[in-house]
């Protein structure tokens, strides 16, 4: 197909690859959007991506990492701020003593547990991060099925220096609930399982503190719950040397607590992927027959090995498993006791590594504020959450742009916070698929009905495109986005009044129904336990669906300049889709009144999941300054003195316009049309 482009002057004559049309079967499959009709849940069964080569897996790698990094809040990182460790009341019993610890992981929030030491030996030794599950005593569960005690004196015996801590709301840990999870909180990335992961890596640092721990040989183990806390530990800081979550990876059951479960954690991944990213460190899976790992053998490992093969380190991945139900027994404990042996201590023979004559403590004797109370210091749950929200806000402005440098380290630390919290992306043009194309020309006009979506990824957006008929040149095309859909610009199945004005101006106008809305519109969708961690949010759809159209109007036509008008609450979906184009594509949209300095606002009408963490409307305006962005309708709330702000530091207020009022309809097409007068 070929048709000629002007752009200002000249006329351009260029050849146009139409995109490819589905046919056959693969239509049956391709008429749901799965993202509606499919919810994804804990447990719902799973498979591993095969990955076929090494780079493929390590690109994969950095943006499953950087994909729980946001999930939890940790995105960008934290201050790391003094630990403040208290280390005190030492017991000294037969080869290994136990001390009562705490310390800040941050300011007046404590991690609390017990740190077991090798006797008669000379350090420094290894360390072992010990996570407990949720058994009901935690840290200081002993019985037949789990005994951190047992593990943590037996680990130390052999030459470890352990530190076995709490859960959040467990034992000591007493501070915050452990099944917090709030929705205000969620928009700025606080909740149970960040908050137990950053008490994770901050534990780490602890160990790094101890004059008789060698920094390069640090481990982590636990089961169930802790088993998740060390796959996941293990997935975002390399500290970890070797790792053995314990009856966790499963296929068909990803974690049932809000410990193990973050907004936008598991949206397209599941637990076999982000066990992988152990991978190439020693890494043994321990399974058990009566609970969800009882397929490890046949499934889950052989998955994971997989990626273990591409990097050359099939040796060091391991699996056995135990005629048990859900535990972290005594035989299952040898078995990470020998694996330990082999690449912590660097043993050849692992075979005299078992547990024997144990005596457990009273709990009372480790407890660390039985009988003593909190530091003065000590924050309320409330507190705690309110500071991890002033100090987020806090960082946001504090990289607030001011210089070309800025720019860039405003960018490394918020693009990826707001990217993952979308979970959105600037299609390939070659991705872009469309189905079931229906033309039909008109008095002046031709109109294409089809659907939109992108490879592999089952989304199924319908749009429509208006394009001038019987003249020779297409002189831009605009993407039109409202919440009504395509039905707002037409009018008994005929272009309205905008689109005829764009198509006299010889536009091409592309008008996709976003998802859940306008013709794609579905109402209320199922949700499920988790609902967000598995699953994107209708207005993160929305942003993904509005980066697809114009990546298809990208492949249309390389060369003819694109267009965004975003009406109404769709002008927010649209500032969003901007950030993530890095594009030089003109914007103008309708800011609704949207009051943005309001948590509650989000919750009722553009509820995101970390949005607020990312630096909502002031990252998705600056990320991309690459043409003309034209924010109408704002009001005193919008944080435009913000975003004017770092457009003059970076002398690019030209290309920023934001102003109180909603622009009449006229107003937006002469900003479309600026050097052409409109056809009467």
């Amino acid at each position: 197909m070929s048709i000629r482009i002007r752009s200002g002057l000249q006329l351009l004559s260029i050849t146009l690859a139409m995109p490819p049309f589905i046919t056959g079967q693969q239509k049956a499959a391709a008429l749901e959007d799965t993202r509606a009709t499919i919810v994804r849940h804990v447990d719902m069964t799973y498979t591993m991506p095969e990955y076929k080569t090494k780079e493929e897996w390590l690109a994969r790698s950095e943006s499953l990492r950087m994909q729980i990094l946001v999930a939890s809040g940790l995105w960008p990182m934290p201050e790391k701020t003094p630990l403040n460790p208290r280390v005190f009341d030492r017991l000294e019993r037969n080869g290994y003593s136990i001390e009562k610890v705490y310390f800040e992981s941050y300011p007046g929030f404590y991690v609390t547990g017990n740190l077991f030491r090798p006797l008669g030996k000379n350090g420094p030794f290894p360390g072992v991060l010990s996570p407990h599950g949720h058994w009901a005593y935690g840290r200081l569960q002993n019985s037949e099925s789990a005994s951190v005690p047992a593990r943590s004196i037996t680990l130390a015996r052999q030459g470890y220096v352990v530190f076995a801590y709490d859960m959040v709301g467990y034992n000591d840990s007493r501070q915050v609930n452990h099944r917090f999870m709030g929705e205000r909180e969620a928009l700025w990335g606080f909740g149970s399982l960040g908050l137990h992961l950053w008490n994770s890596i901050r534990s780490v640092d602890f160990l790094e503190t101890l004059p008789d721990v060698d920094k390069t040989r640090i481990a982590c183990t636990g089961a169930s719950g802790g088993g998740t806390q060390t796959f996941l530990l293990s997935a975002v800081d390399k500290r970890i040397a070797v790792s053995a979550p314990v009856n966790m990876i499963s296929a068909h059951m990803q974690g049932g607590d809000v410990c193990e479960n973050a907004p936008n954690l598991r949206i397209d991944t599941n637990n076999m992927e982000i066990g992988a990213l152990a991978a190439p460190r020693p890494m043994i899976m321990v399974s058990a027959t009566g609970d969800w790992t009882k397929n490890t053998l046949q499934v889950e490992f052989p998955a994971i090995q997989g990626v273990y093969r591409l990097l050359g380190a099939e040796d060091k991945i391991s699996a056995v498993q135990e005629q048990a139900d859900h535990n972290y027994n005594k035989p299952s404990r040898e078995h990470v006791y020998r694996w330990f042996g082999r690449w912590m201590l660097g043993l050849s023979d692992t075979g005299a590594l078992a547990e024997k004559n144990v005596s457990i403590e009273f709990p009372t004797d480790l407890l660390v504020f039985y009988g003593r109370p909190f530091p003065p210091e000590a924050k309320t749950e409330r507190q705690i959450v309110e500071q991890f929200i002033q100090n987020a806000a806090a960082s946001i402005d504090r990289l607030k742009l001011s210089d070309p440098a800025s720019l860039q380290h405003y960018r490394d630390a918020f693009e990826p916070a707001l990217r993952y919290s979308l979970m959105a992306e600037f299609p390939s043009s070659g991705s872009v698929e469309t189905l079931q194309p229906e033309s039909k020309d008109g008095s002046g006009h031709r109109v294409r009905r089809f659907y939109l979506r992108r490879s592999n990824k089952g989304d199924h957006v319908p749009a429509t495109q208006w394009l001038p008929s019987g003249k020779p040149a297409v002189r831009q095309a605009v993407l039109l986005i409202h919440p009504k859909g395509s039905e707002h610009f037409e009018q008994n199945g005929a272009p309205g009044e905008l689109v005829k004005s764009l198509l006299k101006e010889e536009c091409s106008v592309l008008i996709p129904d976003v998802f859940n809305a306008g013709r794609a519109s579905l109402g209320k969708r199922e949700t499920k336990r988790f609902f967000t961690a598995y699953n994107r949010t209708d207005d993160a759809n929305r942003v993904q669906d509005i980066l697809t159209g114009l990546a298809y109007l990208r492949r249309e036509a390389p060369q003819i300049p694109l267009k965004v008008v975003g009406f109404e609450r769709a002008g927010l979906w649209c500032l969003m889709a901007r950030a993530l184009t890095l594009e030089e594509i003109a914007f103008c949209v309708d800011a609704d009144q949207f009051d943005a300095g309001s948590d509650q606002a989000y919750l009722q009408g553009f509820n995101i999941p970390g949005i607020r963490r990312a630096g909502d409307f002031r990252t998705a305006a600056v990320l991309n300054m690459r043409g003309p962005l034209w924010i109408q309708n704002a009001n005193a709330s919008f944080p435009s003195d913000w975003i004017q702000s770092a457009y003059r530091s970076l002398a690019k207020s030209d290309l920023l316009r934001i102003e109180a009022r909603r622009a009449s309809e006229k107003e937006i097409l002469d900003w479309i049309l600026p050097r052409s007068p409109r056809s009467n």
